[in-house]
């Protein structure tokens, strides 16, 4: 989930028997951001620390999220969230769950 300079840990997810909703805990340093997301349905964020660059890779569009804010992603829509310049602590995902953000996670 993390391409570069940060962590992601599922808290809530299918490998639990969560499958109408996931959550995901995003910790970016600065410069990090994560790979290319794209769900069948629509995934929110919540800002606990820092600042976030939410982008939407469909139409190069760049929100910028501080500490206690959040952002729906529509369905179908390409993203990256990506660290502010002290950083970011980011929690949230796809409702329901998308299986295919773990499939590369359980096949390493």
């Amino acid at each position: 989930m993390v391409e570069t300079k940060g962590t992601a840990w599922a808290l809530v997810w299918p490998g639990m028997g969560a499958h109408l909703r996931s959550m995901h805990r995003i910790s970016l340093r600065p410069g990090g951001r994560t790979v290319s997301l794209r769900h069948p349905m629509e995934a929110v964020y919540y800002v606990i620390a820092g600042t976030a660059e939410v982008h939407d890779l469909n139409v190069d569009v760049r929100h910028q999220v501080t500490t206690g804010g959040m952002v729906l992603v529509d369905p179908d829509t390409p993203y990256r969230i990506a660290a502010g310049l002290e950083g970011s602590e980011v929690v949230g995902g796809p409702s329901p769950a998308d299986p295919r953000i773990y499939q590369a996670s359980e096949s390493e």
